[in-house]
């Protein structure tokens, strides 16, 4: 468990003010855009930035506040950089090593041989940084935060250097720590897709201060987040695997009373996920159709329907779950879409961003 409440003013006036509780075992993300304070949150709370003034508290111990300001290495924070920072003149098992040295035995929980398996990294022993991939190097990094049996882990936009395909390699590394080691962490992003994989809870960010914090499906549907995210809102909704192997390459998942067919996931019947749909992804019909090649076709209910622009209009449906559709004006006005009115919602199959289990 981690309390946070503190104030930090950086040069040129700006000021942070860092109020943030973390549940055990759970992971925090820190979303927001660039300059928000994320970073410096998250630096204050490892002790390698000193607030002006406040209280952390860790497990109840305090780190800093009330005459007390541990230095960052008696804290048991472990820490991933946007860099990996690795020791260019260490092999990957002394850059592993490193820190696990310096764990006082009683505090190990965490065994060398695991983390190496998890992460993958193996055949990486004996090879030095310089030689490494982006992606290699990252998952050195994890491994070597991880090997200090930290009590929360804090990852500040560890992803920030790597193109979209080694982002996409990487997040499965990041569950695999976050389902099978049971540490806290703090996870630093502005980006949507990861939140979505890895994220328990969110607290948005602007300005220096935590503007909402909250579950990270209630936070990725409300209406500010999702306008002020990329200008492509969703929807996110949590399913439930019910036939793994549906036939024809396809995997069929529970949301709310309906059901959806999305390209075969490699999970067991009954593990939980996170969806992310687009709403310009989903089509609205005012009869089922019939003759058609999309699989999801889910009844709906309208719950408004606002112009978003000159050109667009934003459908909002209650499908057992929230769904929000982008369509055209001139669509909403020859179907006549009004709250209250009976639709159904289509939904592409590919269009379906898988998030995490949940």
């Amino acid at each position: 468990m981690l309390e946070a409440q503190f104030i930090k003013t950086l040069s040129g006036g700006f000021r942070l003010d860092g109020r943030l509780s973390t549940g055990k075992g759970r992971v925090t993300a820190l979303f927001g855009p660039s300059g928000a304070g994320k970073s410096t949150l998250a630096n204050c709370i490892a002790g390698l930035t000193r607030p002006d003034a406040g209280r952390i508290e860790l497990d109840g111990e305090v780190l800093f506040g009330g005459g007390t300001d541990l230095a960052p290495h008696m804290r048991r924070i472990g820490y991933v950089f946007q860099e990996p920072r690795l020791f260019p003149h260490l092999s990957v098992t002394a850059n592993l090593l490193y820190g696990f040295k310096r764990t006082p035995k009683a505090h190990r929980r965490v065994a060398f041989d695991q983390v190496v398996e998890m992460l993958d990294i193996g055949p990486l022993l004996a090879r030095r940084p310089l030689g490494l991939s982006g992606g290699e190097k990252s998952r050195v990094a994890f491994g070597r935060a991880v090997l200090t049996s930290p009590r929360l882990l804090i990852f500040d936009e560890p992803l920030a250097s790597l193109d979209s395909a080694r982002k996409a390699e990487m997040l499965p590394f990041i569950e695999r720590l976050r389902d099978e080691l049971d540490i806290p962490m703090i996870y630093v992003s502005h980006a949507v897709e990861e939140i979505l994989r890895l994220a328990d809870d969110v607290a948005v960010m602007a300005g220096g201060h935590i503007t909402r914090t909250g579950p990270a499906v209630e936070i990725l549907n409300s209406a500010d987040f999702v306008h002020a995210d990329d200008g492509d809102p969703g929807s996110v909704i949590e399913a439930t695997v019910r036939r793994p192997d549906a036939g024809d390459g396809l995997s069929e998942l529970a949301i709310g009373t309906g059901r959806l067919f999305v390209p075969r996931l490699q999970l067991n019947e009954g593990a939980g996920l996170r969806l992310r749909i687009r709403a310009r992804d989903i089509a609205i019909s005012r009869a089922r159709p019939e003759g058609i090649s999309v699989l999801n076709i889910l009844p709906a209910r309208i719950v408004s329907v606002v112009e978003v622009n000159n050109a667009s209009a934003e459908v909002e449906l209650e499908a057992g779950v929230r769904l929000r559709a982008r369509i055209t004006r001139r669509s909403a006005r020859e179907l006549a879409l009004e709250p209250g009115g009976e639709v159904f919602a289509l939904i592409k199959s590919v269009a379906i961003d898988r998030g995490a289990g949940c």
